[in-house]
């Protein structure tokens, strides 16, 4: 299914009065659940076809993630859910380190979706001034990830 609408559908029940929502499409089938006010997050769950009939885990994804303090330069968001990497691969040096110097356009993380790595690239020109996300986090859409000054 497409992140798009998987956002659309994701800020839908976020945003009326329904507590759960199941589509389905061919043999995909995603079941998006919002918890009552105890909780803040939304549950999306999507099962796509297999060979065997073991269940898929459910996908945990946060609705709002806090930055401790407004943070003083330009913020890059995460344009996708998905999967936050600061490098290429396992033991490869991160793309960029706090206090490294970037232009516009240079990769900055890589976030995984739906099996797809998709190089996040910088905004703006500036020096990082901090990473929000932790390796391997999830992030949603929106997200903070970098502070570049």
């Amino acid at each position: 299914m497409d992140l798009r609408k998987l956002k659309t559908l994701i800020d839908l029940v976020q945003n009326s009065g329904i507590s759960e929502l199941e589509i389905s499409e061919g043999e995909e089938r995603i079941r998006i659940a919002k918890h009552p006010a105890a909780s803040t997050g939304t549950t999306v769950m999507m099962n796509a076809p297999q060979q065997a009939a073991a269940p898929l885990p459910a996908i945990a994804v946060p609705v709002e993630a806090a930055i401790p303090a407004e943070p003083d330069g330009h913020v890059l968001k995460a344009p996708m859910v998905g999967t936050f990497y600061r490098s290429g691969s396992p033991g490869a040096a991160a793309f960029v380190e706090v206090g490294a110097v970037v232009k516009e356009g240079d990769t900055l993380c890589i976030i995984e979706a739906m099996k797809l790595m998709n190089e996040i690239e910088a905004d703006a020109s500036g020096t990082i001034k901090r990473i929000l996300v932790e390796n391997g986090q999830p992030v949603e859409y929106g997200q903070p990830m970098f502070v570049i000054g």
